[in-house]
């Protein structure tokens, strides 16, 4: 990629972190604290990596992509949008009565939503269901979930992981969105996690670890699946609640927490200001 192509990447991801950030604070409700912290997997994963189609996003050979952290869907929203699966201006609806956009993604109301999710834990699941349909089929699309780390504490993504290797999903991949916090303290003081890297590899998965936040790095760590033959792929992404907004950073309290008009000021004038 040029200098140029970087700085239209980092210009998406700040728009996807804006744009999110404004449907919290329309709506008071959501998660912007893991919004901001998965922007720029999202971005990456969008604009460089997935092979999707937002003229038709129902075409039999796309990539699938499963949003399994599904309370962080403004991020989601937002990068759909800015991918052009729907009008950027249907954003100001988010959580509205009857809205398409649901607090929590749904296949049949949104475009390039791949399954409904919520529920922490369901997504891996249904990811493995999803890469095993395409073996079976003979087919080349591939399968990307993105989860919450603070959700790697329900046992249905490790029963997940136990599948994703006896079947050799090396057309799957999970990314884990390592911000360390959840709905009320650090993973670490609620159920450790670590060594996190080693856990998945010891149910037989390839494992890679790269800076969240770190475009470049991201898309480099992306492109290089499957990293073993036969194995499927687990990717560790370090990242920031709240990235990007020195008083949402790090901070717990963001992750349910919503934005007022005069926080929104602030934070939109921080973003517009960084070089993310």
């Amino acid at each position: 990629m040029t200098e140029a192509e970087w700085t239209e990447l980092r210009r998406r991801a700040r728009t996807v972190r804006e744009n999110s950030l404004r449907m919290v604070n329309a709506a008071q409700l959501g998660h912007p604290g893991g919004d901001m912290s998965a922007a720029d997997i999202l971005t990456v994963l969008f604009f460089r990596v997935l092979h999707v189609y937002p003229q038709n996003p129902r075409m039999p050979g796309r990539d699938r992509f499963i949003l399994s952290k599904g309370h962080c869907s403004a991020a989601l929203y937002a990068t759909l949008a800015e991918a052009g699966f729907f009008p950027r201006e249907m954003l100001k609806d988010f959580m509205k009565p009857l809205s398409m956009l649901n607090g929590h993604p749904d296949r049949n109301k949104v475009p390039g939503v791949e399954a409904n999710t919520g529920p922490l834990g369901h997504g891996l699941p249904v990811g493995v269901g999803n890469a095993i349909a395409a073996k079976m089929d003979g087919a080349t699309w591939r399968t990307f979930v993105l989860t919450g780390d603070g959700e790697l504490q329900e046992g249905s993504n490790w029963e997940a992981a136990m599948a994703g290797s006896q079947f050799h999903l090396d057309n799957l991949t999970v990314i884990v969105d390592r911000n360390r916090l959840q709905l009320g303290d650090a993973t670490e003081q609620t159920m450790g996690l670590e060594p996190l890297a080693d856990r998945w590899r010891s149910f037989g998965w390839a494992v890679a670890e790269c800076n969240g936040h770190d475009l470049r790095a991201l898309e480099s760590t992306l492109q290089g699946v499957p990293f073993e033959a036969g194995k499927p792929n687990c990717i560790i992404a370090h990242t920031h609640k709240g990235r990007g907004v020195s008083f949402m950073e790090d901070r717990v309290e963001w992750h349910h927490r919503v934005l007022s008009d005069a926080e929104l000021t602030l934070a939109l004038r921080e973003l517009n200001r960084s070089d993310l």
